[in-house]
């Protein structure tokens, strides 16, 4: 798929065929793979953005002032439990890697990969087997934490106990609030981010996998290849900016479903099986609990329906009440009543309505740069091929270009 008419001159044909007879060529040779929350909801993890379904949509059991607040760092110095709330149910070690994860080890096993840039802060990459030093988690991750005063690590095993009890860590230094190395809006990407996209100009090919490239600057990695290097979408929608280059392939799908086509193109559907049975291993025990996650999170939308609907019941009950308490009035001083004349509006109990308009991102001591942006809005869904953080964090209101952004 691609608005050009012209045939591609690096690859033979715009496909997944295409794709794979060149990623088996001589001139195929450093790949780097781009990552959402889309990659991860075959393993149970809700995305972020979906109507209804997607994490954001239900978090109002949290009773947020807007949804994004779970992971703004001004609310969560004034409030941590709501996060700690969402942590329970993205703990690493409650959730396997995909056959999408496993694909990308495979690349690293047969050389093919110089970097995986994901958004993810699920660490699933990491429990796919995948090395460090190939991953740059661009939101952060679980993986580490520290005290958001005085910087200084937290005990990792302290860490996985207080999330599985739903406890709010302090810091055994300064008693601050600690938290994961998760980059929440107002914070600065890491060092790592903008060191490793010099690197960029430099790819053979891109494969961007399940995310909806709405968050900046993380989308803008996709306009820092070269116009000769292919840029290959798999997703279930087409996104960005993807399409646009004649070199560009959008697969529309779900991730696991297009990566073990992918891999049966190339002849590594076993090795690809292989590795993610490998993966088995990789759930811990301890923070499963009793029955597996998915589980929990039907459990979490039955209770939120009843919560909903009873909110409904009472700002129904106190609106009928607050509109006969003014009528009698009314008439009690011999006026006409006035229909609706004070709405109930209780932002505390909105389980359903979320209106308050975020407030806009504090800069870091660098300005703007490289600073996760609050939305002003939700563009859409973030659906990606099979599954997605884990978590990809929030769509950004405008596009920051790589200059000035990165």
């Amino acid at each position: 798929m691609s608005d050009h008419l012209e045939p591609p001159m690096v690859l033979d044909e715009r496909s997944i065929t295409g794709v794979a007879r060149y990623i088996q060529s001589k001139d195929c040779k450093r790949i780097f793979v781009m990552t959402g929350a889309g990659i991860s909801t075959a393993a149970g993890i809700p995305d972020f953005r979906s109507p209804d379904t997607g994490l954001y949509a239900n978090l109002a059991r949290l009773k947020l002032p807007y949804p994004e607040a779970v992971f703004d760092i001004r609310y969560f110095r004034k409030n941590p439990l709501p996060f700690y709330t969402l942590a329970h149910e993205l703990a690493p070690g409650r959730y396997r890697p995909t056959k999408t994860h496993s694909f990308i080890r495979l690349l690293h096993e047969k050389k093919y990969l110089h970097t995986c840039f994901t958004q993810n802060i699920d660490t699933l990459e990491r429990r796919a087997g995948l090395p460090n030093d190939r991953i740059i988690e661009a939101h952060g991750s679980f993986a580490t934490q520290r005290c958001i005063d005085c910087k200084v690590p937290y005990d990792d095993d302290k860490m996985k106990r207080t999330i599985r009890e739903k406890q709010v860590p302090r810091c055994e230094v300064c008693d601050g609030l600690v938290k994961p190395d998760i980059v929440f809006f107002g914070e600065a990407l890491p060092p790592e981010f903008h060191k490793s996209i010099y690197n960029l100009p430099t790819a053979d090919l891109l494969i961007i996998i399940g995310t909806s490239l709405t968050v900046h600057p993380f989308a803008s990695l996709t306009g820092l290849v070269p116009e000769s290097c292919p840029r290959v979408l798999i997703n279930l929608d087409p996104v960005g900016d993807i399409g646009s280059r004649v070199e560009d392939v959008v697969v529309l799908g779900k991730c696991d479903n297009v990566v073990e086509q992918l891999c049966t193109l190339l002849g590594w559907e076993k090795e690809l099986d292989e590795l993610w049975a490998e993966t088995a291993d990789s759930l811990d025990p301890e923070q499963i609990g009793d029955h597996p996650p998915e589980l929990d999170i039907e459990e979490e939308v039955k209770k939120l329906a009843e919560e909903v609907k009873e909110t409904l019941r009472l700002k129904k009950k106190l609106k009928e009440e607050h509109e006969a308490d003014a009528k009698a009035a009314a008439v009690g001083r011999g006026e006409e009543p006035a229909e609706n004349e004070h709405p109930i509006a209780d932002a505390e109990s909105s389980l359903v309505d979320v209106r308050e308009k975020a407030p806009e991102k504090e800069e870091s001591a660098s300005g703007d740069k490289g600073v996760l942006e609050i939305p002003s809005k939700d563009p859409g869904t973030d659906k990606g091929v099979s599954e997605p953080t884990s978590g990809e964090l929030g769509p950004t209101a405008k596009k920051n270009e790589p200059d000035n952004k990165l």
